[in-house]
């Protein structure tokens, strides 16, 4: 039923899905560019009518009482957000516990433009040993769906001008909310 509603909202807001859906069993999903709250609306659109069932984190109040099983439905996991130096950790027993996971991170940590991406994707994906799988939304074109999938080296700057070069030409709902591509850790790389 989801998948039928999925594909008419999608239909009717001129969108369409492309890429190869991602093989393996466990990943982390950049989702980008994130500017609008739209983008949850057609990152799981797009997703239940591609037939991959992606999960999010949630801070683990929303998880509460009746709300609580709507947002596991829709894909969320919650995270304790007041233990950040924990939230990795988290991240990896959830890959360790689920026979599959999809788990989707905004690497923009905001839909206003920042100077650069938060690092949370890639020490997921390096700690719990799973590819990054570059998601994106490209309202110019009013496509979204699945790229590459990319093991992470450790070798971040490398890395990350793969990623660089897959986003350039996707075009965010606000563009002006689109910060660069960067992150911090690269600096830090670079200078040692």
């Amino acid at each position: 039923m989801k998948e039928r509603l999925a594909a008419a909202f999608l239909r009717l807001s001129g969108w369409a899905p492309e890429g190869a859906v991602p093989t393996a069993k466990h990943y982390v999903l950049i989702a980008a560019p994130h500017t609008s709250n739209w983008d949850l609306v057609y990152l799981l659109a797009l997703s239940w009518v591609l037939g991959v069932r992606v999960s999010w984190m949630g801070k683990h109040t929303l998880f509460r009482g009746p709300a609580g099983t709507v947002m596991r439905g829709l894909g969320g996991v919650p995270v304790r957000r007041d233990r950040r130096n924990d939230l990795v950790a988290q991240m990896v027993q959830a890959f360790a516990d689920s026979p599959t996971l999809a788990l989707v991170v905004p690497a923009e940590g905001t839909r206003s433009a920042a100077s650069h991406w938060k690092s949370g994707f890639y020490r997921i994906a390096r700690a719990a040993e799973v590819p990054v799988v570059l998601g994106y939304l490209d309202y110019g074109r009013r496509r979204g769906g699945f790229g590459p999938e990319i093991r992470p080296s450790g070798d971040v700057k490398r890395d990350m001008d793969r990623i660089r070069a897959f986003y350039a030409d996707k075009t965010p709902r606000h563009p002006e909310g689109f910060g660069p591509v960067q992150l911090v850790d690269e600096e830090k790389q670079s200078r040692s």
